[in-house]
């Protein structure tokens, strides 16, 4: 839907963790309208419905999973996450945050009371992964083949990290991995397949956020598959339910990723 230039200056105002959310709204405000277009009478006459007593509650579902570009063909995806969201969210409804919260918070519920999770298919995390109660990223492991490496220089230029340089003596790339962002970028510009994959898996955040007292998410050790990512969302969801009091958020009650039994 078309929108006119007043209006997109108005929802970029909205913080951008909802930002999404409310436009689809005023999208859907704009088309109960008849409407072609979205005006700026439209964000602003939802705005005043949105900002009214216990309005906006009525559209607080208790969590919010995030998903990057990736799943539409992103030339940077090192593993997909789009299966695991879809997990995840199953995970995560049967868990009725929502009546949790309510049961929880006092007062009306807003949208910082969520339990955020943001899944990244790469590190380029355009999803936001370290800044929301538990972060996901993609990722694939390289390692070194017996293939013979030509000395092509291939990998160590597509290395942002710089994590990559080459042993003229042996003739072989060497991998520094406490660089290494697991990016899989080396593995597919290798041309003689001396870099491969090593280990598929997602790399996991856990109690980012942002608001007054700002933190980045700390990260659980380790290179988790599928399950031990569901295991991971599974317990952090029953610590907080267990620890979290009038909407206290999960980075607060959180101080070490060490507190939660992952495997």
């Amino acid at each position: 839907m078309k929108w006119s230039e007043e209006a997109e200056r108005a929802i970029n105002k909205v913080p951008f963790f909802v930002r999404k959310k409310v436009k689809k709204k005023v999208e859907a405000y704009a088309q109960q309208k008849a409407k072609l277009s979205v005006e700026f009478s439209d964000v602003n006459e939802l705005k005043k419905k949105f900002l009214s007593k216990g309005g906006m509650e009525k559209e607080i579902k208790g969590y919010e999973v995030t998903t990057c570009f990736g799943g539409s063909g992103c030339p940077n995806t090192a593993n997909s996450a789009t299966r695991l969201a879809k997990d995840i969210e199953d995970i995560i409804e049967k868990e009725d945050i929502l009546s949790f919260l309510k049961q929880s918070v006092k007062g009306d519920l807003k949208f910082h009371h969520e339990f955020r999770i943001a899944l990244s298919d790469c590190p380029n995390a355009c999803s936001r992964p370290q800044i929301v109660d538990i972060g996901i990223i993609g990722a694939v492991l390289p390692g070194i083949t017996n293939e013979t490496c030509i000395l092509c220089n291939a990998c160590v230029e597509v290395c942002k990290e710089n994590a990559i340089i080459l042993d003229l003596e042996n003739e072989y790339p060497l991998i520094d991995y406490n660089q290494c962002l697991m990016c899989a970028k080396c593995i597919s510009e290798c041309p003689t397949g001396t870099i491969r994959e090593k280990e598929k898996g997602f790399r996991v955040m856990l109690g980012g956020r942002l608001g007054r007292h700002p933190r980045l998410a700390m990260e659980v050790p380790g290179l988790h598959t599928h399950d031990d990512v569901l295991l991971i969302i599974k317990n952090c969801l029953k610590f907080y339910k267990e620890k979290s009091k009038n909407g206290q958020r999960f980075s607060h009650i959180l101080s070490s990723a060490d507190e939660i039994i992952f495997k």
